[in-house]
């Protein structure tokens, strides 16, 4: 029988994925190594594992210990299921622009996580590696693991991710494409297809607002270099220990924006849900496409899993609120139309002839009906022309006797996709309102000439 002992048995061994649609005009092979196959969802799972094995033989840590680390979310997912198994506590600290869905997923593991500012140095008290080195001072029979001078971790893919890439590519790979962060994976698996075939071009891939790229070209430490980014998981503010450049032939930065992007359209072209570093990563291999030939088989790491990040690269408005997404959406139809023009609405006790007089005078067919209490009907063109027939004398009737349900109101930054959902037969319009706490009206002809440019 085919029994694993307990989850830790189950780490590694991840497949290898060959890239169909997304990479179709690029020349050679392009594979995809999809760790998120790993119990943790992410290839942080194989140095998690190696650094506690690594400190139990050494007597870092002892029974009923304390692990503590700073960490993105993924490292602590793997020492989490590490200290599961092993009986061990759990101390994360990460910083605050890491998805929430990271910091609910290690909760849920029984961790404590204590979220620190972003920006600040890494020497300052109160940054995510202070705080980190900090407990592990005060805490009796605790160990700060340190995963970014902890030679472990690049250990763990010199002797797990290397040697599965080598045996999965039959040893014909010829270039390594990875994201660039702690230097674990990139650093311990180049070292071993160094070893195995020196002409193997190993890349990084790192992001605008790291220092790595400049290190890696100059060899100087240059904080003018460092400034916020958005990606997760990849880019340092600082150079790790587990960085050997001499392994590595090439740094290639992308943006934050472009990251994003690229993580989306390997859900939709691959069925890869991958993290936001996956996508980074083949954005990284786009721009040096040209170094390509047809012979060439790339290995692209792809780190973690698109669940991790439902809140943020793949949720719509997060994207659109960064500038991310090309998508139209209620406020681009407003500001559209040149002028923001003041909402035309009637009261209950308007009558309908007034309510023709407004659709003449301003040429439309929606009107929203107001009273004190907000938004309480609407009144429509086709509406009132199917209620002459039954009564010609309707002019004289008071508004609120003949309205129509009142128009669906919006977040101002809905995607026209999703207005053209709430449009219909019965509904001719919607409301939102903007920054400044004015209302606009949005109708079919608005989303029609929107979705047609």
């Amino acid at each position: 029988m085919d029994i694993k002992n307990n989850i830790l048995e189950t780490i590694g061994n991840t497949p290898l994925i060959r890239l169909n649609k997304i990479t179709k005009d690029l020349p050679g092979t392009i594979l995809a190594k999809v760790d998120y196959f790993n119990p943790g969802n992410s290839i942080k799972d194989r140095m998690a594992l190696k650094m506690v094995e690594v400190a139990e033989k050494e007597g870092k840590i002892k029974p009923g210990g304390t692990i503590i680390e700073c960490t993105s979310g993924n490292t602590g997912m793997g020492l989490a299921l590490a200290a599961v198994v092993k009986g061990y506590k759990c101390i994360f600290t990460t910083t605050d622009k890491q998805s929430k869905e990271k910091m609910d997923i290690l909760k849920a593991v029984g961790a404590e996580v204590i979220v620190c500012p972003t920006n600040v140095e890494p020497d300052d008290p109160r940054s995510y590696y202070s705080v980190a080195q900090r407990l592990a001072r005060e805490i009796p029979n605790s160990y700060h693991f340190n995963q970014y001078d902890n030679l472990a971790n690049r250990l763990a893919h010199y002797e797990t991710t290397g040697p599965e890439i080598w045996r999965q590519t039959d040893g014909t790979i010829t270039h390594l494409v990875c994201t660039a962060g702690t230097g674990g994976t990139v650093t311990g698996t180049a070292q071993y297809l160094k070893e195995m075939n020196p002409d193997i071009q190993i890349w990084a891939v790192d992001v605008y607002g790291s220092l790595l790229t400049k290190y890696f070209r100059t060899g100087e430490v240059d904080m003018g270099e460092v400034h916020p980014y958005i990606s997760e998981g990849f880019g340092e503010d600082f150079v790790p220990q587990n960085y050997d450049m001499s392994v590595i032939d090439h740094f290639e930065q992308v943006t934050d924006k472009d990251g994003a992007i690229m993580a989306r359209k390997l859900a939709k072209e691959e069925g890869l849900f991958c993290g936001y570093s996956a996508g980074s990563c083949i954005q990284g291999l786009m721009q040096l496409k040209d170094r390509l030939k047809p012979t060439d088989v790339v290995v692209c790491i792809f780190h973690d899993h698109g669940s991790r990040y439902v809140g943020k690269i793949y949720n719509d408005q997060w994207m659109q609120e960064r500038g991310f997404l090309d998508v139209k959406t209620f406020k681009d139809i407003v500001n559209g139309r040149g002028t923001n023009k003041k909402l035309i609405s009637l009261a209950p006790e308007h009558t309908v002839a007034e309510a023709v007089d407004l659709m003449r005078k301003y040429d439309i067919e929606h009107i929203p009906v107001l009273n004190g209490n907000g938004f309480v009907g609407s009144i429509s063109e086709g509406g009132l022309f199917q209620k002459v027939f039954s009564n010609p004398d309707i002019k004289h009737e008071k508004v609120g006797s003949v309205m129509e349900a009142a128009f669906p109101i919006v977040d101002f930054l809905t995607p026209v996709e999703k207005l053209s959902t709430l449009i219909n037969r019965e509904n001719g319009a919607v409301l939102s309102k903007d920054e400044a706490g004015n209302f606009h009206i949005v109708t079919k002809y608005d989303v029609i000439q929107a979705m047609g440019k």
